[in-house]
């Protein structure tokens, strides 16, 4: 209620006092406003995540302590040191594209919200967790030319239910090249370590300039030797196809690069290649490890207002791109004439059954960044039914992140770990079996799903941090180990959330409570 009186006292007149009262009714459609939420601890919990996810030696300083060394002989058979990355789920496989996706949103929750992740005390374990990431794939591009993309194989790794520590499946190493190409794996990593080049600038200068020459190399690879990944990798169709293609990533790659460079030769391509590769025709509204267009278009537009680039020949250009990046927020937003966003009906974004939180937690992040950019740039975002102002765009994203916190009919934290309930059954291979610091003994292939897999009991180990597939349209969900399209997690989840988290955190910090400024500034 006091979010109600101080939107009345700051109106001055009956229209304003009506529309605070238009706000305060809707907004108890999604958000409890009895509840509140400390997003610093739930930004440390979705560091703490990735911690779990380490594939290789584990460090000294690791905190995750029911986790122990894994996949040592990673790339042995192929004569390649594959050691270390990340497991991208509840499986032991280590697939390059979302695992490049997740260093690329991590990297830039750290660019846009470094202070406000500094203030809680999570810089050094954000710069860990990328850091991770990026040694992997220094290691894994071990030529000019060539990218190992997978380790392990689906197929083989489901048919066990096993610690990570245990592994008897599968090792083998998959990798493109020029007589194989993966333009689009190529690329999204060509992004990832563009991005954490710049995140490292500052503490790392060394280690940023050796990431920074990966990124061109891969980046030119990538385009010389163009082709999706999936039809040179063919085992990992049944996980992560490239569906979009590799134009997306091509752009998003260049983009980063530019941004990471400030060359304009990366910028010229991304305009130059606008039409072709779909850059300005596409209005998605989907982002995530596939699909790239949106967040590209957002970041094109963000550079339109830039003072060097107003009087460009290509200033129609950036007006197409952000043409369609308002698309694709306005339609989050539900501001479309035509085509929006799904939504649950206590007003969850929803894309589709399996895993639709990753599709939240990006969207969440998309309109974060661009709520920071209007507000910084003194604009609104243009919309079909009207324009729509920063305030009320990041009270939007604010209410997808309430939601996962626990401020939907559930009641339940869908941030594992967070909170006084949340999900008990991850589908985790390694949350579900005792933990290896405990029983060291070998846990077999079958005996992990004889006995681990079906028990009715919560999982003995705590994946802390991680953001699960979530619940269905109707807003129901079901914790059952076996219900894996709503119970597993996915890092590319988490690491969108991180900056949105890191956001609302300095916004508290800053004013309060969130509504409070919302309100009174609509």
């Amino acid at each position: 209620m006091e979010e109600k009186r101080r939107c009345f006292s700051l109106s001055q007149n009956k229209f304003l006092q009506h529309w605070c009262a238009i706000l305060f009714i809707s907004s108890l459609a999604i958000l409890p406003l009895t509840q509140s939420f400390n997003y610093g601890k739930a930004l440390s919990k979705s560091l703490l995540y990735f911690e779990s996810q380490r594939s290789g030696r584990l460090p000294y300083n690791q905190r995750v302590t029911w986790r122990h060394h894994s996949g040592l002989t990673d790339g042995l058979e192929q004569g390649v040191d594959l050691v270390g990355g990340y497991y991208d789920a509840g499986d032991n496989v280590k697939f390059g594209l979302p695992m490049a996706f997740t260093i690329t949103m991590l990297s830039w929750g750290v660019i846009e919200y470094g202070d406000e992740i500094s203030s809680a005390g999570e810089y050094t374990h954000a710069l860990e967790a990328i850091k991770w990431g990026t040694d992997y794939f220094i290691k894994a591009h071990t030529h000019p030319n060539v990218l190992w993309v997978e380790v392990g194989d689906g197929d083989t790794d489901h048919y066990c239910w096993q610690r990570p520590e245990d592994m008897t499946t599968s090792r083998q190493a998959y990798k493109v090249d020029e007589k194989n190409p993966g333009s689009d794996v190529a690329g999204e990593t060509a992004a990832a370590m563009a991005a954490a080049s710049i995140v490292f600038r500052k503490t790392n200068p060394h280690y940023s300039h050796l990431l920074l020459q990966h990124a061109e190399q891969l980046f030119e690879f990538g385009d010389k030797f163009r082709g999706k990944y999936d039809e040179s990798v063919w085992v990992v169709k049944g996980y992560y196809p490239s569906v979009s293609g590799f134009k997306d990533e091509l752009l998003w790659a260049a983009l980063w690069l530019y941004k990471a460079t400030d060359k304009e030769d990366y910028l010229r391509y991304a305009l130059e290649k606008a039409n072709e590769f779909g850059g300005i025709n596409w209005a998605i509204t989907e982002f995530s490890w596939d699909v790239k267009f949106p967040a590209l278009q957002i970041i094109a537009s963000m550079l339109l207002t830039e003072e060097n680039h107003r009087e460009m020949e290509f200033k129609l250009v950036f007006e197409q791109y952000r043409s369609k990046a308002e698309y694709y927020l306005c339609a989050c937003l539900n501001k479309n004439n035509g085509s929006n966003v799904n939504r649950t009906p206590a007003g969850l974004l929803y894309i589709r059954q399996w895993n639709n939180m990753q599709y939240v937690s990006n969207a969440a992040f998309l309109l974060t960044v661009y709520s920071d950019y209007l507000r910084a740039s003194n604009q609104r975002l243009r919309c079909d039914r009207g324009k729509v102002g920063p305030e009320e765009v990041l009270l939007f994203a604010r209410s997808q992140a309430d939601y996962i916190l626990g401020a939907n009919p559930m009641g339940m934290s869908y941030l594992v770990g967070y909170g006084s309930r949340y999900p008990q059954r991850m589908h985790h291979r390694g949350a579900s079996i005792e933990s290896y610091k405990e029983n060291k003994g070998f846990i077999g292939c079958t005996q992990g799903y004889d006995y681990w897999y079906p028990r009715n009991d919560p999982n003995p180990n705590v994946v802390v941090g991680a953001l699960v597939g979530g619940p269905d349209q109707m807003d129901r969900f079901s914790d059952d180990r076996k219900n894996f399209m709503q119970t597993e997690a996915c890092t590319y989840n988490t690491a969108s959330l991180v900056g949105v988290l890191a956001k609302l955190h300095g916004v508290e910090e800053e004013d309060g409570y969130l509504n409070i400024p919302l309100l009174a500034s609509s």
